[in-house]
């Protein structure tokens, strides 16, 4: 009993002693520092690793080592949704910073000339920190190295800044960054506990891993949706870094992981030379833990090859991504299949990786130069022999969605030009003003068809993320090869087509559907209170064809007098890039403007259930959607608190992908809601909860039994894991009549899938609006037995329930924010809810 006891004090003692971890822990032996640079603790006021650094505390230290070094310049580049700066700090020696624009411009120049110049120029390495906020070891590690970076002093150090121009981003992700340190701290004890059932190890929902609307940061540097992902893609392009270095955390019973990845699942357009020198550089990481004793392993579990993520990106840019996956303690110390794991331990591994890359990239330097110098020699001989060859994208009647892919374009600096005059080619228009052209001949080819082409042979069949990424598919725009000769002026200020209303009307106005920012238009309408209808019919007014789901607003019998109406259409049409016609009689080809095919529509009022049970990414994606994209407010109603709602406040509740569903209580309150005459509207493993609970017999197929005949017990997960659809991109048949698809031009639309749900067709073809098509995969992987099952199924069920509806998606049509080619769809079930 004494010995259980001394034991009990001992381990006690050591955990204590392991929450004040001094600075000396971290920093490598006999070297000295500068004692005019401050310490982290002399200014957050507590060791590296005793606390979870608040990413105020983080700023304020990154700040004060700027003020205090000549090693050091800061810049806050843009703020996140929660307006927490955008830091980068720029560490080298102090005679760079004098000329750090000058070798800016040298580095650069490097890219676009066949001469190359590798003996004076520093090599440029990007190191980034936590971009998933609950993986903090990365940010709290960088307190540490910015430190040494700004206060050592030696040989090594000096040659290291001489050489090196380091480009440090202390963290990616502040917002997630702040909610995780929150977490952490408030329920850290003061004895520290390792058990992982205690509450410091269990988040709750949606966690810090994500920003403030819940995205997952390192798969936004390709779409660069988000104002983190903006900041650091301006970052690079600007300098093009060499090397990038992206930090993370992994399962706590995991060691440590860095690149390369698994070989077989690099993305072919990424040169061998990249891999080749990515092994380089792990020989240095593997000796720096070497010589610490930390466990790691390499070209396991990871690949590279979608190159939205951090470590994949550079892949396709001329530089070198290299991914670390420390095992994370997710706390201050929980307890693991490797004994306890620190939080200071993952600290300091996290270190040690950012010296051995610093140790690399200057040991390496004239390979890592020479490989970024060939690689643009190359990318140019490349797009020498295109020619006037070109890409041309738009849609003819939605500017705006154009414009959002020229947008992302621009963003990678990648050029593009206006259509100089409309034309037709493929039995597809594309208009002046609502279309681009792409020239092949430029350096960023190889972005370019990383970002266009359509893939569907692969090397391997399991992927770490998404197969596909196609972007004028995910937009659904029309685009075809074509030749320079099309092209207008190079476009260098994108400006959206300008709207308005085209005169006062005493009678009525109408707009299309079609445009991206339709329902935004609508939602302030409706929210105005004046009147709108909907078309369920086409027809012609004053010589013009209108589509299905044209809007009409009456100027009479409204709140307002029509003048009073005329300005604040102008000012909506305005503002969201659409033309309002004024028309002047009801009388039409086809429906007249008095025929009961048109329809009211009412104000959505809408509840997001959020919380337990539910994807937080799927949720924010379309929080985010509503809220930034289309000015519409959405309750976010959470799980637990469902049961005492008043659900009758809303006549629209969206549900999205969930594998628990709700409890029985909830359910039965949601069922009566809907019998009442409320919309669901669900996503994704929401439909088996829907068919379980017996609201929809949505009718699922079964999935083929697979025999696993030759696979041994080694190769028995990648043989599950093919069967898989980790994201590609299916070609689907549209009913352009039926509501759900109103605004839509053409009859077949690119949607993104990742799940394995396949909805077996109805029986009356009215009732299947949506269908894949018979031979579906546009790009990506997908297994045969897969793809047998979703040809000719469906992505979408609706079914009524007593007075209201249930529209069921088996797919994400909000993908990532990206994806605006389906946001229409998720518009239109919100706001044509009752014409389903």
């Amino acid at each position: 009993m004494h010995r259980i006891a001394l034991f009990l004090v001992l381990a006690s003692t050591t955990l204590f002693s392991q929450s004040q971890t001094s600075l000396s822990y971290y920093l490598p032996k006999g070297v000295t520092y500068n004692p005019n640079i401050p310490t982290p603790k002399s200014v957050i006021g507590h060791e590296v690793g005793q606390w979870h650094v608040t990413h105020d505390k983080l700023v304020q230290y990154m700040y004060a080592l700027a003020e205090a070094s000549d090693r050091i310049t800061i810049e806050d580049r843009g703020n996140t949704f929660e307006d927490r700066p955008l830091l980068l700090l720029t560490i080298t020696s102090p005679q760079n910073h004098k000329n750090i624009n000058a070798i800016k411009k040298a580095h650069v120049a490097a890219t676009e000339t066949n001469e190359s110049n590798l003996e004076n120029r520093p090599i440029v390495v990007y190191q980034g920190f936590s971009i998933h906020g609950n993986e903090p070891s990365g940010s709290n590690a960088a307190l540490v190295a910015a430190y040494y970076l700004a206060a050592a002093e030696n040989n090594t150090i000096d040659n290291w800044l001489n050489n090196t121009i380091i480009l440090f981003d202390p963290c990616m992700n502040p917002d997630g960054l702040q909610r995780f340190a929150y977490w952490a701290n408030t329920n850290r004890n003061m004895n520290l506990n390792p058990d992982p059932n205690d509450r410091e190890y269990r988040e709750v929902w949606p966690g810090g891993r994500t920003n403030h609307y819940w995205f997952d940061l390192n798969r936004d540097w390709l779409p660069a949706q988000l104002p983190e992902s903006r900041a650091r893609v301006e970052t690079f392009h600007s300098w093009l870094p060499n090397i990038l270095t992206d930090h993370h955390e992994m399962g706590t019973n995991s060691s440590f992981f860095f690149q390369p990845g698994i070989p077989s699942r690099t993305h072919p357009l990424t040169p061998k030379m990249n891999q080749e020198l990515t092994k380089g550089i792990a020989e240095y990481h593997a000796k720096a833990f070497d010589k610490i004793g930390s466990l790691y392993y390499t070209e396991e579990s990871f690949d590279d090859f979608y190159y939205g993520k951090g470590s994949t990106f550079p892949d396709i840019n001329g530089g070198i991504g290299i991914l670390f996956e420390q095992g994370s303690s997710r706390g201050h110390v929980q307890e693991s299949a490797n004994g306890l794991l620190t939080f200071p331990f993952t600290i300091r591994n996290q270190f040690t990786a950012i010296l051995s890359t610093l140790e690399a990239a200057n040991s390496m330097r004239k390979d890592i130069l020479e490989y970024q110098h060939n690689f643009f020699k190359n990318a140019r001989n490349e797009a020498s022999k295109e020619g006037n060859k070109a890409i041309v994208f738009g849609d003819e009647k939605d500017a705006a969605k154009a414009y959002h892919l020229a947008e992302i374009l621009k963003r990678h600096q990648i050029k593009f030009h206006d259509v100089k005059s409309s034309f037709s080619l493929d039995g597809k228009t594309y208009k002046k003003g609502y279309g681009y052209i792409v020239p092949k001949n430029q350096k960023n080819l190889r972005l370019i068809n990383a970002m266009f082409e359509k893939r569907t042979t692969f090397q391997d069949s399991l992927f770490y993320d998404v197969s596909a990424w196609t972007f004028p598919l995910a937009f659904n725009l029309d685009y075809s090869e074509t030749t320079t000769g099309k092209a207008g002026d190079e476009i260098d200020t994108l400006v959206l087509q300008k709207g308005g209303v085209t005169s006062k009307s005493e009678y009525a106005y109408l707009y299309e559907w079609n445009a991206y920012y339709a329902p935004q238009l609508l939602n302030r309408i409706l929210k105005k209170g004046l009147r709108a209808k909907v078309s369920l019919k086409n027809f012609k007014s004053g010589g013009k064809s209108y589509d299905y789901g044209t809007i009409m607003i009456p100027a009479k019998n409204q709140g307002l007098s029509t003048s009073e109406i005329y300005t604040y259409l102008n000012k909506l049409a305005i503002e969201s890039h659409i033309t309002i016609d004024a028309v002047e009689t009801g009388l039409n080809e086809g429906i007249d403007l008095g025929s009961n095919n048109f329809r009211p529509l009412k104000l959505p009022k809408i509840a997001l259930l959020v919380g337990d049970g539910m994807s937080s990414y799927d949720a924010g994606e379309i929080w985010h959607l509503l809220d930034t994209r289309y000015d519409i407010v959405a309750t976010k109603l959470d799980t637990r608190s469902l049961g005492r709602t008043d659900l009758s406040r809303y006549n629209t509740i969206i549900m999205v992908n969930s594998n628990s569903g709700l409890n029985d209580g909830n359910t039965e309150k949601l069922k009566t809601w809907i019998q009442d005459g409320g919309t669901l509207i669900a996503y994704r493993n929401a439909l088996r909860w829907l068919n379980s609970k017996e609201l929809m017999k949505v009718g699922l197929k079964k999935r083929n039994n697979i025999q696993a005949k030759t696979i041994s017990y080694e190769q028995r997960r990648n043989f599950r894991g093919a069967q898989v659809i980790g994201g590609a991109i299916f070609e689907t048949q549209l009913d352009r009549s039926h509501p759900i698809n109103f605004g839509y031009k053409n009859d077949k639309l690119p949607v993104f899938r990742n799940t394995t749900l396949f909805i077996k067709p109805n029986k009356n073809s009215y009732d299947n609006p949506i269908q894949y098509t018979k031979n579906p995969l546009l790009s990506g992987y997908i297994s045969e037995e897969n793809l047998d099952s979703l040809s000719l199924s469906i992505p979408l069920k609706i079914g009524g329930l007593g007075r209201g509806n249930i529209i069921a998606f088996t797919d994400n049509t909000n993908f990532r924010g990206f994806w605006y080619g389906t946001h229409k769809l998720l518009m239109n079930a919100i706001f044509f809810r009752d014409e389903m």
